[in-house]
């Protein structure tokens, strides 16, 4: 059975917490950023690692390797935009413009189902490092850069950590997986 597409507009996160996973943008410090994003891949590959990674719990829910293909390409996507609103001429427009990207169409597309979690938890960690390394290269200037979503939302580089922070670590808790890792995880990861 096909998921029903979320259809929600998820900004609202960029300014207050998310009930479901206790994201809490207040929290999100720019000097932290970075580390955040390379932490949200710690535990993926021992979700995946289960035998039951491919089932869904419900028909309306992704399995643990669909959520797992989502967020490899959430991080791609995300390093993406961030490069848009690092690179585009301030003096043209108003901000980078992104692209619409249906999630469910990609899910769809790209056989998130059918894929290997054991390729996909390496592609998610490989995803989660490179984004990281895109905001460590950050300046002090950028953080006010702008990106614009094909609905019309505005992003600066400092809301949009926010935003995909929320997504990283908002499904680590769909899959069973604490939003944050512990210390000891985070380590373990970069180590």
């Amino acid at each position: 059975m096909a998921i029903e597409p979320d259809t929600k507009d998820w900004t609202w996160v960029m300014e207050r917490s998310c009930p479901a996973c206790g994201f809490d943008p207040s929290t999100v410090r720019r000097a932290e950023v970075a580390e955040r994003i390379a932490a949200s891949s710690a535990g993926w590959d021992g979700v995946l690692a289960d035998r039951a990674a491919r089932e869904r719990p419900d028909d309306g829910t992704w399995s643990p390797l669909e959520y797992a293909c989502h967020v490899r390409d959430v991080h791609d996507l995300m390093r993406e935009r961030l490069g848009l609103m690092l690179s585009y001429d301030e003096s043209a427009s108003g901000g980078a413009t992104f692209a619409n990207w249906d999630q469910d169409a990609t899910a769809t597309e790209e056989r998130y189902h059918a894929q290997d979690p054991a390729v996909v938890a390496r592609e998610l960690a490989a995803a989660a490092a490179a984004f990281a390394g895109a905001y460590r290269a950050v300046d002090d200037g950028q953080w006010q850069r702008k990106g614009l979503r094909s609905n019309g939302s505005t992003f600066t580089v400092a809301s949009f950590a926010a935003y995909a922070l929320h997504d990283l670590e908002h499904h680590r808790v769909d899959v069973g997986l604490p939003a944050r890792p512990a210390a000891e995880t985070q380590e373990e990861s970069h180590g």
